[in-house]
């Protein structure tokens, strides 16, 4: 297995502080991961082609953190045949309930699984056990 089987990706970097539950939880099962930053909004390139090589360079599950319209998730898992965790991000407003309600709402086809806002250490504790059955 690799050696961090797990991709955690945002878009921004001002949402790395809204998911380091998710660093936590995988430091303390000693699992590594990556972390990036990248926009489906502003980069959607970028985004893609994270997604697509994700799979290549030997992740197992992505975790995609977003808020608002929370296109992330949904972008990545068009991307990749790996699992994909949706984080909704405790922002604007509506403090994440539009970002849980685009996470779940995906056209069939696209499946993103989700936890709930600003739950990132239940996104990677979910990551751990989809690593755990594979």
């Amino acid at each position: 297995m690799k050696e961090k089987p797990i991709l955690i990706v945002v878009g921004s970097q001002s949402d790395e502080e809204r998911v380091v539950g998710a660093f936590k939880a995988l430091d303390e099962a000693g699992v590594g991961y990556d972390f990036v930053v990248s926009s489906a909004h502003r980069d959607p390139d970028k985004t893609a082609q994270i997604a697509k090589g994700a799979e290549q360079d030997g992740y197992k599950v992505i975790i995609a953190g977003a808020g608002l319209a929370a296109a992330l998730p949904g972008a990545v898992a068009a991307n990749t045949k790996l699992p994909v965790i949706g984080l909704p991000l405790d922002v604007g407003p509506l403090r994440g309930v539009d970002a849980l309600y685009a996470i779940t709402q995906l056209p069939p086809g696209c499946p993103v699984g989700s936890v709930g806002i600003g739950n990132a250490k239940n996104a990677a504790l979910l990551a751990l056990r989809i690593l755990q059955a594979g």
